[in-house]
C-alpha cells in the first residue's frame, strides 16, 4: 500500500510518499481501508521531532482515519468486517490502510460525513476535553478562544456555545474573524491590543476560561485578562514560542493554569473519552456543532498541506484522500 513515510526527523519536504507494509489484524486490532484522513497540527511537529512523542523511525504519521473495516483481530467484539468506522491512533493514519485498537474505533452513523467525522476526533475531541474536564466551563461564563478560525478553535467556539458560555473569538485576519463569527462567537477580536480589547469586552471583569492553542505574546495578554477564579487552558504553541508565566499574576488574580493533553487523556481515561465522543456525536446530530472543512487533498500532497497548517495558513479542518 501507499503511505506518507517519515524516514527520519526532518523538514516536511523530506516526507516520502512510498510503499509501506500493510497492517495486520491481531489481538484487539482493527484494520480499516481509509477513505478520509484527518490532518492535525501535531502531525507536522511530530515528523520534525518537535512533538512530545518521538517514535522510532521510520514511521507513518497521522492520528485520524475514516473508512470501512477490512479485517479484525480474533479478540475484536464490537465491530465487524464491512462496518463504516472512525479510528483514532497515535501513528499510522497517513496511509491507504490503518490499524487501530478496538477501544479507539467507533461505528459511524450515516448522517456524519467522513470529513466531519475526522474533525470530531482530534480537533473537537481536544476542545471538548479542554472545556469540559479541564476548564469545567459553566453556563453563563465568558470563554475566550485564541486561534478561533483554526480547526480546534472553531470547535472550541461551537462547543463553548453548546455548553452555554458567552464566547469571545480571537483571530488574525478579517476573513478568519468572519469564520469565528459564523461558528457562533458572540464577540470577535484581533490580536492587536488584546489585553485592552478583552478588558472592554468583559466590562473589566476578565475572562472565566481561556482556550490558548497559540502561546507567545497572546498568552501574556490572556494571563493579564483572566478573571477571579478563571482557568487558563494551555493547548499548544502555534506561534512557535512557548511562553513563560509570571506566577504572581496567578496569585493576585486567583486564576489557574491548566494543561490540556488530549492524547494522553484518550489513553489514560478511555471511558471518559468514549463518553465525550458520544456527547459530541449527539451534538453534531442535533446541529449544535458543525465542523468547517476547508478542503480535501490527495494523500501524496501531505507535505505541502502540513506546511500550510504549521504556518497557520489554514482555516477549519483539512483532510487527505488516499
Amino acid at each position: 500500500m501507499k503511505a506518507i513515510v517519515a524516514r527520519d526527523f526532518a523538514p516536511l519536504d523530506q516526507l516520502d510518499y512510498a510503499d509501506w507494509p500493510e497492517p495486520k489484524a491481531t489481538g484487539h486490532m482493527v484494520v480499516i481501508e481509509a477513505d478520509t484522513i484527518g490532518v492535525n497540527y501535531p502531525d507536522g511537529l511530530l515528523v520534525q521531532g518537535l512533538y512530545q512523542m518521538k517514535p522510532p523511525t521510520p514511521f507513518v504519521p497521522g492520528m485520524e482515519a475514516v473508512g470501512h473495516v477490512t479485517a479484525i483481530g480474533p479478540d475484536v467484539k464490537s465491530v465487524k468486517v464491512g462496518d463504516r468506522v472512525a479510528a483514532l491512533g497515535s501513528l499510522g493514519a497517513y496511509a491507504e490502510k490503518v490499524a487501530a485498537e478496538e477501544a479507539r474505533v467507533m461505528a459511524l452513523p450515516d448522517a456524519i460525513s467522513s470529513a466531519d467525522a475526522c474533525a470530531l476526533m482530534c480537533g473537537y475531541g481536544t476542545a471538548h476535553y479542554a472545556l469540559k474536564q479541564r476548564g469545567q466551563l459553566k453556563p453563563g461564563e465568558t470563554l475566550c478562544v485564541l486561534g478561533a478560525a483554526g480547526a480546534t478553535g472553531v470547535a472550541a467556539v461551537q462547543i463553548g456555545k453548546a455548553m452555554g458560555a458567552r464566547v469571545i473569538g480571537v483571530a488574525s485576519s478579517e476573513a478568519k474573524r468572519a469564520i469565528a463569527f459564523e461558528a457562533g462567537a458572540d464577540t470577535v477580536l484581533g490580536y492587536d491590543n488584546l489585553k485592552d480589547a478583552l478588558k472592554e469586552a468583559t466590562g473589566g471583569k476578565g475572562v472565566d476560561v481561556a482556550f490558548d492553542p497559540v502561546g507567545g505574546d497572546s498568552f501574556d495578554a490572556l494571563a493579564r485578562s483572566m478573571g477571579w477564579g478563571g482557568r487558563l487552558l494551555v493547548i499548544g504553541f502555534a506561534s512557535g514560542t512557548i511562553p513563560k508565566l509570571p506566577v504572581n499574576l496567578a496569585l493576585v488574580k486567583g486564576f489557574s493554569l491548566v494543561g490540556v493533553f488530549w492524547g494522553a487523556f484518550t489513553q489514560k481515561e478511555p471511558q471518559a473519552y468514549a463518553d465525550n465522543m458520544r456527547e459530541l456525536i449527539g451534538w453534531y446530530l442535533e446541529g449544535k456543532v458543525k465542523p468547517v472543512i476547508e478542503g480535501e487533498y490527495k494523500l501524496a500532497d501531505a507535505p505541502s498541506v502540513l506546511a500550510r497548517v504549521l504556518a497557520r495558513g489554514a482555516a477549519g479542518k483539512i483532510v487527505l484522500k488516499p
